[in-house]
């Protein structure tokens, strides 16, 4: 089973930064999606960013566009999720997720996705 394993959340003040890191097992798929989602309290799970494996491309929900970059490091099978110009509405707990198969996301991040994270908090103080 693969497993998928968040960290480098924590408290940030507004307009600070946070780099989110998800380290995955090895995933036996050739190509995949993987993406971060998070949920706030009260509030459904929404698609952040994702990238997909096969032709690299890559889908930012419109909130978070110009402020955060997704990455990769395949050598590591790590993404990178790096959040800046935090605002006090990216409170959340923010999750990994994997979904095996080729895709070329450019209208959200499809799914469902069959693994995720424990996830990792994030917390924006303004």
């Amino acid at each position: 089973e693969v497993q998928l394993v968040e960290s480098g959340g924590g408290l940030v003040q507004a307009g600070g930064s946070l780099r989110l890191s998800c380290a995955a097992s090895e995933f036996t798929s050739d190509y995949y999606a993987i993406g971060w989602f998070r949920q706030a309290p009260g509030k459904e799970r929404e698609e952040v960013s994702c990238i997909s494996s096969s032709d690299g491309s890559t889908f930012y929900t419109d909130s978070v566009k110009g402020r955060f970059t997704l990455s990769a490091d395949n050598t590591k099978n790590t993404v990178y999720l790096q959040m800046n110009s935090l605002k006090p509405e990216d409170t959340a707990v923010y999750y990994c997720a994997i979904l095996g198969g080729s895709y070329h996301l450019h209208l959200g991040c499809g799914g469902p996705y069959d693994y995720w994270g424990q996830g990792t908090q994030v917390t924006v103080s303004s």
